[in-house]
């Protein structure tokens, strides 16, 4: 049995925006129930199959499948900047100082961007734009590695939510709290249930 119009629809528009109940209100549910009907379509055997082979047809069409998606955040994550900008601090040259005709040490910065032709493509993937100031200058800014690595680590399951039975930080303070103070050396507490590692 294959599936329904709507069932189609709601498919087609899950693809588009993976939001079970726009996709559900999208396909013809009523906005009333399309939370309860997106959850429900989403556990139905026949559509999940659907969803599945059209995501399969997508990999297949365009070349984008998770692990090409986790390549490029890699790029974005395990970026370095010196790999596009040099810099050196403190480069010291002397100068004749114009009033007096002695010699001055005369101390500057100086940055280097890589020329574009010569970045690696990860190096070129890495950067997020690169602009032209009024006085001629030119800006590089690099994508958010910070969120790559987020995203990263959340695809590869390290960031776990604590469980519902871990105390919250505020629970876990206030025991830690009650325990303090109370052996008559510096570390007694630690023999303390609450000090020890779970």
């Amino acid at each position: 049995m294959s599936l329904t119009a709507k069932q189609l629809r709601f498919v087609e528009a899950y693809l588009i925006d993976p939001n079970g109940t726009k996709a559900a209100i999208a396909a013809g549910y009523s906005p009333n129930s399309a939370a309860v009907e997106a959850s429900r379509l989403l556990n139905n055997a026949k559509v999940a199959a659907e969803l599945a082979g059209r995501r399969k047809l997508l990999e297949v069409q365009t070349g984008i499948t998770p692990q090409r998606v986790l390549q490029e955040l890699a790029k974005l994550g395990f970026s370095d900047i010196r790999s596009v900008v040099a810099w050196r601090a403190n480069v010291q040259s002397m100068k004749e100082d114009e009033e007096t005709g002695e010699p001055v040490l005369e101390v500057t910065n100086e940055v280097v961007i890589t020329d574009s032709a010569a970045l690696t493509d990860d190096a070129a993937a890495a950067i997020l734009e690169v602009s032209q100031t009024k006085d001629g200058a030119l800006k590089v800014k690099m994508h958010d590695k910070l969120g790559a690595l987020v995203k990263i680590g959340q695809h590869l399951g390290m960031f776990r939510p604590a469980s519902a039975d871990e105390p919250g930080k505020k629970a876990k303070a206030a025991a830690d709290a009650l325990t303090a103070g109370r052996g008559s050396e510096w570390g007694d507490d630690l023999d303390a249930p609450s000090a020890l590692p779970n």
